[in-house]
């Protein structure tokens, strides 16, 4: 044989040894945990928009994004016209509501001289009625007299009756007005605090939407008001996952701000509406211990833990052939997997220890 042969088939085994060598390894024991992934967002606990109740002007922002603020804290105010009109004038109806019912005004007055008219009429017809009667049973008189003293008589006490009644109504409806009158101006008192915008909780505002001078509607959020030292980790996990998941499941979490770091988080809530955009379902999990610093929006990735196995044969993911096959120096064999993780996989059978196998 040729030297220059020789030459070439030493290095072409040479080579195929090298590269037997570089990409064979045996299946090692080891620990295996089975995780989903999913993609994550830290936001603070408790997060939410704060509207206005009323539409206007920005007159003045009380606080900076970043400032921690109470319960009930201002953190804006919106000013219009409208409100502090529409209170005076309800104060104005409440006074006079009040003064008619209770005051000297010309609608109780009138009705109560009336009833003391009418109370005299009735003493003075209910003394010539019975004048009358007694001189009639004496056959004093005439049946004339006699009649028309009996009908004055009556007609005043139906009419003292009616005055009464009319009194009776009267009053009742100016209390009725009176009440509406308070309920309207309380009502104008809240309207007008409502151009005050107000934490809703101990907490940090977030953001500021607006600033002074711009107009406010109904429909814009003006801030961003959160937990200050609470937070969540919101999940997005496929929907070919999510029947694998549950609540009370451990979470490694890595954050994109603290590279090479693990942290260890509870998942504490799955929500049951599939976002049909992106295909996926939203979660979320809280930390047992989480970093010191915290900021909205911080990005990341989460491994839920779905089941976690020890001393079992393992092998890496890509030196998997197909679905259930390894390469080997007699060949393809097929094993039964079981477990996986992103880079591992568990082999239940098929496959030892001591057993190389080559990556595809």
């Amino acid at each position: 044989m040729p030297v220059k042969t020789i030459f070439y088939t030493f290095l072409i085994v040479l080579m195929i040894s090298c590269g037997n060598d570089e990409e064979r390894i045996r299946p090692q024991l080891g620990s295996i945990t089975e995780s989903v992934y999913a993609s994550l967002t830290v936001q603070p606990d408790s997060l939410y928009d704060a509207h206005a109740a009323v539409g206007g002007i920005v007159a003045k922002v009380f606080v900076e994004e970043g400032e921690n603020v109470s319960k009930g804290s201002e953190i804006m105010q919106i000013t219009n016209d409208a409100p502090e009109l529409n209170s005076q004038k309800a104060k104005l109806a409440l006074e006079l509501a009040r003064e008619n019912l209770k005051g000297n005004t010309a609608i109780l007055k009138e009705l109560n001289e009336d009833l003391e008219v009418a109370r005299l009429k009735l003493k003075q017809d209910s003394l010539n009625y019975y004048r009358q009667k007694k001189l009639w049973e004496q056959n004093v008189g005439t049946q004339n007299e006699f009649d028309a003293r009996k009908t004055a008589y009556e007609i005043s006490q139906k009419n003292l009756l009616a005055l009464k009644n009319r009194y009776k109504r009267t009053k009742n409806e100016l209390q009725t007005q009176l009440e509406q009158a308070e309920v309207s101006y309380q009502t104008s008192l809240v309207a007008s605090r409502d151009y005050t915008v107000k934490s809703e909780l101990n907490g940090t505002v977030y953001s500021i939407y607006k600033e002074p001078g711009e107009l406010v509607s109904l429909q814009e959020p003006v801030a961003s008001v959160g937990s200050a030292n609470n937070f969540i980790i919101e999940m997005l996990i496929d929907e070919v996952d999510i029947a694998r998941v549950k609540v009370g499941q451990q979470v490694l979490i890595t954050l994109d701000a603290y590279e090479g770091e693990v942290y260890m988080a509870t998942l504490t809530k799955i929500y049951p509406q599939k976002n049909t955009r992106t295909q996926t379902f939203a979660a979320e999990a809280r930390f047992i211990e989480p970093p010191a610093i915290l900021y909205p929006g911080l990005s990341g990735e989460a491994n839920i833990v779905i089941s976690k196995k020890d001393k079992v044969v393992i092998i890496p993911r890509n030196y998997l052939v197909g679905e259930d096959q390894v390469k080997t120096d007699d060949g393809l064999i097929t094993v039964k997997t079981g477990i996986y993780s992103m880079e591992k996989i568990e082999i239940l059978a098929g496959l030892d220890t001591g057993t190389y196998i080559y990556k595809p």
